[in-house]
């Protein structure tokens, strides 16, 4: 940060574009954050909307569409997430049964769109081959 401001004042930027600046590197840096290690963007998630915005009514939707979906039972307050890199609350889905989020840790990955086996990878195709925009999101990393 120190760097990024002697930057600023050695090339006489306006104090305000210093701050637009800033924003624009932050708001790049918690967009690239929510891809998850599969390439899905959490921040499309209704998990993830649904905590970030603490809207109780989308979590109980997205528990009724996941229980259906899933033939089982998922509560509301399982629909909490901030996201699958992000620290903090996880769904009980990305904590606990994903095996493409351990594996990307345990090689110590940003995500899959790093791996050399992520073209021919099961895991990943679980995910990639419903969602192309998510393979669209590795490779563009």
């Amino acid at each position: 940060m120190a760097n990024l401001w002697q930057f600023v004042l050695k090339n006489n930027l306006k104090f305000e574009f210093f701050f637009v600046f800033l924003q624009l590197i932050l708001n790049v840096t918690i967009m690239n954050n929510l891809i998850a290690f599969c390439g899905l963007d959490c921040g499309e998630c209704d998990a993830y909307i649904a905590t970030r915005n603490n809207d109780q009514a989308l979590r109980e939707r997205t528990a009724r569409l996941w229980s259906e979906l899933n033939g089982t039972t998922i509560l509301p307050e399982h629909i909490n997430c901030q996201g699958c890199r992000m620290d903090g609350a996880k769904t009980v889905f990305c904590e606990q049964m994903c095996q493409i989020r351990p594996c990307a840790m345990a090689k110590g990955l940003e995500n899959c769109g790093g791996c050399a086996a992520m073209d021919d990878c099961e895991k990943l195709k679980s995910i990639t081959s419903n969602r192309p925009d998510a393979l669209e999101n590795l490779r563009n990393w």
